[in-house]
């Protein structure tokens, strides 16, 4: 009688351990407007060892987005790294990824949140025999008072910008890479508790609030969690970009303009086996988005051209409306052909089996 109520805990045992799993994996939350981009600011003074670098990002709380400041973060577990989380468009909403504490650095949306987190991985330090070591060209570390460090030069070859969400219009385009999905199969540790009291102080702090500060929060980083009024703290020293009035993502060819459009990005090719014909196709999907990005850009100086033209010729609504319809069907087809183009080239790299299913 007594195995009954056993099975029964070790079931909700199982539930338990299933929901907390899938707690820190995404947050039910759904936003129509993605966020700002990131704001610039600099890295607090490490505050001792052991402590890893925290991104700052934009949470959402009360209909509007607010900053959390980057802050340093004491790991959980020896050996543990971050993985910062980051909001993705879904189809209907924008959602929030949380961040997590694991083994490995997982998928963080490509978002290049800076100081080691350039869209893949973790360049800012490693685990050694236990002891955490500092990269110093990308961490602001006191060497006097923190020895386990070492200098590796980072070398980040994607166009810098200060985009905070992946998908949609404007968005990264980006997707994981197998070491990533394999890492968020891993043991995790959700945000610790200094990380959610942070994040409270941030949402409870009215200037954190974008609709207040516009993408220029008064506390943009903190030297530990919950440090908001510690001299160490620091404001960001500029707004990542203008923020849109609506940057709500429209459906595929609907951009009116080419300065509307984000910059392709090389397609990754299929895995050949051969690293001959691998480093070839990778080549040619960067010819292509190189091609097409020179056409975005020669578009949109065409239409910049003629929107100063009507303005210095005063063009009333309905030759400003003709030009307008001109300048969407200019876009669509433009990008109505890369798609075709893209088409063509996933088609010639495809290996032969798959050739002929299209």
């Amino acid at each position: 009688m007594r195995i009954v109520p056993s099975i029964r805990s070790l079931l909700l045992a199982v539930v338990v351990l299933a929901m907390s799993a899938a707690a820190f994996a995404q947050i039910g939350i759904s936003v129509s407007i993605g966020p700002p981009a990131l704001p610039v600011y600099e890295q607090p003074l490490c505050p001792g060892d052991g402590y890893l670098w925290t991104p700052g990002y934009w949470a959402y709380g009360d209909d509007d987005y607010y900053w959390v400041p980057g802050t340093w973060v004491m790991a959980p577990e020896v050996g543990f790294l971050w993985t910062p989380g980051w909001w993705g468009w879904g189809g209907a909403g924008f959602l929030f990824h949380e961040g997590y504490w694991g083994p490995h650095i997982g998928f963080y949306g490509g978002i290049n949140y800076g100081y080691g987190y350039f869209g893949h991985g973790y360049e800012g330090g490693r685990w050694d025999n236990g002891r955490f070591f500092y990269n110093r060209s990308v961490n602001n570390v006191n060497v006097t008072n923190i020895h386990n460090v070492y200098n590796t030069t980072v070398i980040n070859n994607t166009n810098i910008n200060r985009v905070s969400y992946n998908g949609g219009e404007g968005g990264i385009n980006d997707r994981p890479r197998p070491e990533e999905e394999a890492a968020a199969n891993e043991r995790h540790i959700p945000p610790v508790a200094s990380q959610t009291q942070h994040e409270a102080a941030a949402r409870a702090n009215p200037v954190q609030r974008a609709s207040v500060n516009h993408g220029q929060p008064a506390v943009a980083a903190t030297p530990r969690p919950g440090a908001f009024n510690d001299r160490a703290a620091v404001p960001a020293k500029e707004a990542g970009a203008p923020r849109p009035e609506n940057n709500v993502p429209r459906p595929p060819g609907s951009a009116g303009h080419a300065s509307e459009l984000p910059a392709h990005q090389p397609a990754r090719p299929p895995s050949t086996g051969n690293a001959k014909t691998d480093q070839k196709y990778q080549q040619q999907q960067q010819k292509l988005a190189d091609k097409q990005n020179q056409e975005h850009q020669k578009l949109q100086q065409k239409q910049d051209q003629e929107h100063q033209r009507l303005a210095q010729q005063n063009a009333n609504d309905a030759r400003k409306q003709q030009v307008e319809q001109k300048h969407q069907q200019q876009t669509q087809q433009m990008e109505q052909r890369h798609t075709q183009q893209q088409q063509h080239l996933q088609q010639r790299q495809a290996p032969p089996q798959e050739r002929g299913k299209h």
